[in-house]
């Protein structure tokens, strides 16, 4: 449990890390934040598919298929429904909402929400992870997610500081957003806990739920401005890196 906790507070602290690094460097090129955040969904894919939806299939046994891709459609529908239900805004917000300061406030706000929606998933498929019992499996999952959640904290600090938020509340924001995170985190591994049966439609639900927000938001906004190329092979790097940890730590 232990473990646990201090996992979840790992997770959830990256994204203040990012937020420090944001505050330092204040604002980041479109092509350096789109690889940096290749990078991380090419992490994340790898944690989704080798550290969740694989052991979904293998601790499912006969029916490991079934539960692995039933749990992938019902954690995708699941973040949609979510999207629905929730105001928010896909993507980073953009120069086109710099003429009215309160209208680039709403949108900051609403994408500040947008990161804390996804985070809480994040979260429960890293304390799900754990509730598998494979250690390694969990922390390949909880440092994919990790590595995620520093860009992820870097690049929303200058749109809320432009927006004449204060830096104090700013930061308090981007904390929040990982504080999402570590409940999720502990609120995935309880719920595996109790209900061990659940355990491989849970580790698809959480690989399912990842997979969404890789394609959903991560891939689109990484080519959006350009740099789709070098955003690519960054995710690929990062795929491949995750690739080579999970094989050295199994």
């Amino acid at each position: 449990m232990e473990l646990v906790l201090l996992t979840a507070l790992g997770v959830g602290g990256a994204t203040v890390i990012g937020a420090v690094i944001g505050f330092v460097f204040k604002k980041f090129s479109h092509k350096a934040s789109d690889i940096v955040l290749a990078f991380a969904a090419g992490v994340m894919l790898a944690a989704a598919v080798l550290g969740l939806i694989i052991p979904s299939v293998e601790y499912g046994g006969a029916f490991g298929l079934v539960y692995a891709v039933v749990g992938i459609f019902a954690g995708a529908a699941c973040i949609n429904l979510m999207d629905k239900l929730v105001p928010h805004l896909h993507g980073m917000v953009g120069e086109e909402s710099e003429q009215h300061n309160n209208q680039k406030l709403n949108k900051v706000l609403l994408f500040v929400t947008a990161i804390a929606i996804h985070n809480l998933p994040e979260g429960i498929a890293a304390g799900v992870g754990f509730g598998s019992g494979n250690t390694a499996d969990a922390l390949l999952i909880a440092g994919g997610i990790a590595l995620q959640n520093i860009p992820e904290g870097m690049v929303i600090i200058a749109p809320m500081l432009a927006a004449g938020v204060k830096p104090r509340k700013t930061f308090l924001l981007a904390a929040l957003t990982g504080v999402v995170e570590v409940l999720g985190t502990l609120l995935g591994y309880f719920a595996v806990s109790l209900a061990t049966g659940i355990l491989p439609f849970a580790l698809a639900f959480a690989g399912g739920t990842m997979l969404y927000v890789i394609s959903d938001e991560m891939i689109p906004e990484t080519h959006a401005h350009g740099h789709q190329r070098g955003a690519t092979y960054a995710l690929l790097f990062g795929f491949c890196l995750m690739l080579v940890t999970d094989v050295l730590l199994g």
